[in-house]
């Protein structure tokens, strides 16, 4: 599928089949877009735990509720659980270097192995990493990049997905996560029980109001060509029929049982 249109049908699937085991091969599809997305000091900051849902203890299951998160963990037959590794800057030097060896970074930008030592370890990263909030937040940054990625993978090779919260305490029991490893989201998949596009794109506002150029206060203004080629190409698409929408979420909610 063209990367455009695979952006354009990314939706929040809510609706899975839970019965329809997704292949493992998908799965991997995933987890190698995500290891292979943007990161900084090629860091391994992303850990993943794959959960089959009919592998958990239901107590557990059950107790992995929040309030938002409901029949979304019954119904999807994958758990993906996302963490961020607060130990990803440990060997930042010895990855840099071996970006410089490789010629990722250039001669001509400044980079050099004592570059690295000197510059780049000694005031930039070593103050980061004994500060966990800034940790944190380049990190956080930088694991949405590859859970995007994975989500992207998984619209592509025809699955449903959603980012969801989760008891993260129970987690960290169940699945034996290290104390250094932040919680971040709980990624859901399956096929989708609801029409994968869901009656439309979620409402967004328009570029000018979130997009702007050469300063804060000057509007990004969008190219009607551009805009109109995009909604052929299919990134961009129809909004949701509110209408057909609901129809469609009472059907679903009969079907599985569930309060309309």
């Amino acid at each position: 599928m063209d990367i455009k249109q695979v952006m354009g049908n990314r939706r929040s699937i809510r609706y899975f089949e839970p019965d329809k085991p997704v292949e493992r091969e998908k799965i991997q599809y995933m987890l190698e877009a995500m290891n292979r997305s943007s990161r900084a000091v090629n860091a391994d900051f992303v850990k993943t735990i794959v959960v089959f849902r009919d592998e958990l203890d239901a107590e557990v299951l059950e107790q992995l509720k929040t309030p938002t998160t409901t029949a979304e963990i019954d119904m999807a037959p994958v758990h993906m659980f996302c963490y961020l590794d607060l130990s990803y800057t440990e060997g930042a030097q010895g990855r840099l270097k071996e970006l410089v060896q490789l010629g990722a970074l250039n001669a001509s930008h400044g980079w050099s192995e004592a570059y690295v030592d000197e510059v780049v370890w000694a005031t930039v990263l070593k103050p980061i990493a004994s500060d966990p909030s800034i940790l944190a937040y380049i990190g956080a940054i930088d694991a949405g990049v590859a859970i995007n990625q994975g989500m992207l993978a998984a619209v592509d090779a025809g699955l449903g997905v959603c980012l969801h919260a989760f008891n993260t305490e129970v987690a960290k029991t169940a699945l034996g996560v290290p104390d250094h490893w932040l919680p971040l989201h709980l990624l859901l998949v399956g096929y989708p029980a609801e029409d994968p596009l869901t009656g439309g794109q979620r409402p967004r506002r328009p570029l000018s109001t979130q997009c702007f150029v050469g300063n804060a206060s000057t509007p990004w203004e969008e190219i009607p060509e551009v805009t109109e080629q995009l909604k052929k190409d299919g990134l961009i698409q129809d909004p949701v029929d509110a209408e057909k929408r609901r129809a469609e979420v009472k059907a679903l909610a009969q079907r599985f049982g569930l309060p309309e």
